[in-house]
C-alpha cells in the first residue's frame, strides 16, 4: 500500500528562500524591488510572467515584441492585465535596455535570438532571466560567458526545476544518502504537444509584424505564417523536442546524479505524421551515455497519451519516478513513498531570480548550469542532423 508521506504547497517557497527578513533587512543599500522589461510577450513569457507578478517585488514597467498584436494579447492576458495594465511598449529590445529604470529583463524570444538579445542586455547593465534553452547552437556559448564576464549582473537559467522545492528534496534525502543503490538507467519521457501539430494556413504578413527582427541571425527568407507562428518546428529557429523537452529532463538527470559529462549521443526520429516543410522531427529517441549511465529519451508532438511526463531513474536498491507534480520512490524492499508537489515552479523561480537581485542570493540555475544542461541536447541535435554518435569532442569541432 501507497503511504502518502506529505504535500508540498507554495507554502514551500518560504522554506527554500534562504534568508530571513531579518537577514535581508541586515543588507545595507538593498532595493526591495525590481523593475522588468518583459522581452518576447508569447506563450511561454505568458506563463513565467504570472509567476513573476505572484510576487509584489516585482514591477513590469516595459514590453517588448515584434508584433502589436502579440503585445495586445499578453496585455490581456487575465493573470496579467491588472499588473502591466501601464507597461510601456516597444518593438525593438535596444529601446528597452535605454531605460534607466529598468534593472532587469525576462528574455523569452525564440531559441535563435536568444544568445543575441541576452549579450545585449548584459552589456546594458540588466539583469537576465533567460528561458531555456540557453544556446541555439553550441558555438554561441563563448559570446554569452563574455557578455557574463563583463557584466558581473545575475543570469539566471530558465531551468525552473532547480527551484522546485521537491526536487531539492529529492536530491538531498534520496539521491544524496544512496536510497536507489546504483542508478545506471535514467528514462525521460513526455509526449503530446497539440500547439505544435497545428495545421497553420499561409496568409499576408501582418503590417505591424517584422519579420527581419523575427530572421536575426537567421537565414533570410520570405514570411511565411507557420514559421512565425510555429517557429519551434523549424531548425533555424528553435531545436524542437530535443531543446523543448531534453533540456529540462537532462537538467534534472544530470543533477541527481551529480554527472554533467556526457560520453556519447545518438539520436533518430523523424517527422512520421507531421509531413509538411516543418523540418524538426515530430517523434525523437535519444540514448545519452554518461561514464556508468544511460539516459534514454524519447518525445513526440503526437497525441501519444503520457499523463505524467517524468524523469524515471532505476537503480540497484529501488526506482523513483519524478515528475514536476512529486515523486513516488519504490525500494526494492518496503512500502513505496509517494510525495505530491503542488508548488509553481514559475513562481518558485521567479522568487529564485528576484531573490538573486535583491537579497544577493546565489541563482540556483546561474549560466554554468545552463550550458551543462544544452551539452547533451547539442550532441543528441549533432547526432540526429549528422546520422552518427556524437562525442564531446565531435561537439568542439
Amino acid at each position: 500500500m501507497n503511504r502518502r508521506e506529505f504535500l508540498i504547497s507554495g507554502a514551500a517557497l518560504t522554506a527554500t528562500a534562504g534568508m530571513t527578513a531579518k537577514s535581508y533587512a541586515a543588507i545595507a543599500g538593498a532595493n526591495d524591488r525590481v523593475n522588468l522589461g518583459v522581452i518576447g510577450t508569447g506563450r511561454r513569457a505568458t506563463e513565467v510572467t504570472a509567476g513573476f507578478v505572484q510576487d509584489s517585488r516585482v514591477n513590469v514597467l516595459a514590453l517588448c515584441d515584434i508584433y502589436g498584436k502579440q503585445i495586445d494579447t499578453f496585455k490581456n492576458e487575465r493573470r496579467l492585465k491588472s499588473h502591466i495594465a501601464d507597461a510601456a511598449t516597444f518593438v525593438e529590445c535596444e529601446q528597452l535596455f535605454a531605460r534607466k529604470d529598468i534593472d532587469s529583463v525576462l528574455i523569452a524570444t525564440p531559441d535563435h535570438l536568444h544568445v543575441q538579445v541576452a549579450t545585449a542586455a548584459l552589456d546594458a547593465n540588466k539583469n537576465v532571466y533567460l528561458e531555456k534553452p540557453t544556446l541555439h547552437r553550441w558555438h554561441e556559448r563563448t559570446a554569452l560567458e563574455s557578455a557574463a564576464s563583463r557584466s558581473k549582473k545575475v543570469l539566471q537559467c530558465g531551468m525552473q526545476q532547480r527551484s522546485g522545492a521537491h526536487y531539492l528534496k529529492a536530491k538531498e534525502e534520496i539521491f544524496d544518502t544512496g536510497k536507489l543503490g546504483d542508478v545506471v538507467l535514467v528514462r525521460a519521457v513526455w509526449h503530446n504537444f497539440p500547439w505544435q501539430r497545428r495545421d497553420i494556413p499561409n496568409e499576408p504578413k501582418p503590417a505591424d509584424l517584422r519579420w527581419d527582427l523575427f530572421l536575426g541571425p537567421a537565414p533570410k527568407v520570405p514570411y511565411e505564417t507557420a514559421r512565425y507562428s510555429s517557429w519551434r518546428s523549424y531548425h533555424a529557429y528553435g531545436n524542437g523536442l530535443l531543446a523543448d523537452i531534453l533540456t529540462h529532463w537532462a537538467d534534472v538527470a544530470q543533477w541527481m546524479m551529480d554527472d554533467h559529462a556526457p560520453v556519447r549521443a545518438t539520436a533518430l526520429g523523424g517527422d512520421y505524421v507531421l509531413r509538411d516543410d516543418r523540418d524538426n522531427p515530430d517523434t525523437v529517441s535519444a540514448i545519452i551515455q554518461y561514464k556508468k549511465w544511460n539516459l534514454n529519451f524519447e518525445s513526440s508532438v503526437l497525441s501519444i497519451k503520457d499523463p505524467t511526463p517524468s524523469v524515471y531513474f532505476e537503480g540497484t536498491k529501488g526506482t523513483l519516478n519524478l515528475t514536476r507534480g512529486g515523486y513516488t520512490l519504490t525500494p526494492n524492499d518496503g512500502e513505496p513513498v509517494v510525495l505530491d508537489a503542488h508548488q509553481s515552479l514559475e513562481q518558485a523561480h521567479a522568487k529564485s531570480f528576484l531573490d538573486a537581485v535583491i537579497l544577493g542570493t546565489k541563482t540556483p540555475a546561474p549560466l554554468a548550469i545552463g550550458l551543462d544542461a544544452t551539452m547533451p541536447v547539442e550532441m543528441a541535435l549533432r547526432s540526429y542532423w549528422d546520422r552518427k554518435t556524437i562525442t564531446q569532442a565531435d561537439l568542439a569541432s
